[in-house]
């Protein structure tokens, strides 16, 4: 008997060295897929930080509208989408990472008098956003708030359309204002006679843009050095991109994170075109 037992023993313990097998190899398992789907999340992850790093980098940027400056067009709140590729790519293509170009643009594109631009003014940190006025060369003044390019007259005339609701000068007077190249824009006259409505003439240097606000009277812009409160002329190399529509706006303390925010959205300016 006691040989029996003794030889039944091992066979019992031989009988049970498969399951032990069978649970070490599904525990092995587990922890080789939960790796793998570690791994393909990280990879995943991974590829879409490139893939948006590069949309934003090369192809569209969206930016938020901090001030009235812009009014009528843009206002308080606007989130504007802005192509990179439309004016090529500078120093602050890729902000706030570096991008190797030190001067010029790559696959430059010169933008048209009357295009909305965002770009960053020399020694300034902040984003700015205007009316590209003056080409390279060209000389530019405001004579009685008439904008003269060249010596000559811009055609401005009233409008009885009316500014956005939410605009913070929705009082002031719109003007459409139509350049060399015939594609009108409205334009805010808020204070008439205003200093700020005769200048000296201005010409633009060679590399550089001329920029102003469609609010004309609240904008500090290429009219003024730093010093005056406004931004002078901008380099080429500054340019980070063309507005070309807003996504959508909302007023203060919108966050697309909080849903009880969301009542705050302007339902009449999703996907407004800017050109």
């Amino acid at each position: 008997m006691k040989g029996v037992y003794g030889s039944a023993c091992p066979m019992i313990r031989h009988m049970r060295r498969p399951s032990q097998f069978w649970k070490l190899t599904q525990v092995s398992k587990a922890k080789t897929e939960q790796k793998e789907t570690v791994g393909g999340f990280l990879s995943t992850f991974f590829w879409a930080l490139v893939i948006a790093f590069g949309l934003r980098t090369f192809i569209f940027q969206p930016f938020t509208i901090p001030s009235a400056s812009m009014e009528p067009n843009l206002i308080e709140g606007d989130y504007i989408i802005t192509s990179k590729y439309s004016v090529g790519y500078g120093r602050y293509a890729a902000d706030p990472l570096p991008f190797p170009v030190k001067s010029g643009r790559l696959f430059e594109r010169m933008p048209k008098r009357g295009d909305v631009i965002v770009f960053k003014p020399e020694g300034r940190k902040e984003h700015f956003i205007k009316r590209m006025i003056g080409l390279p060369g060209d000389k530019v003044q405001l004579v009685d708030g008439v904008l003269q390019i060249n010596g000559t007259a811009i055609p401005q005339k009233v409008t009885k359309r009316i500014g956005p609701q939410d605009a913070k000068y929705s009082g002031a007077e719109i003007l459409v204002e139509t350049p060399m190249n015939n594609e009108d824009y409205l334009i805010f006259d808020h204070i008439k006679n205003n200093p700020s409505d005769n200048s000296s003439v201005f010409t633009v240097p060679v590399g550089y843009y001329f920029m102003m606000g469609d609010n004309r009277d609240h904008s500090g812009d290429s009219r003024m050095t730093a010093a005056q409160g406004g931004i002078g002329f901008v380099p080429a190399e500054n340019l980070i991109g063309r507005a070309e529509f807003i996504l959508l706006s909302a007023k203060d303390d919108f966050s697309l994170f909080k849903p009880w925010t969301w009542n705050r959205i302007r339902g009449d300016r999703f996907f407004v075109g800017l050109r």
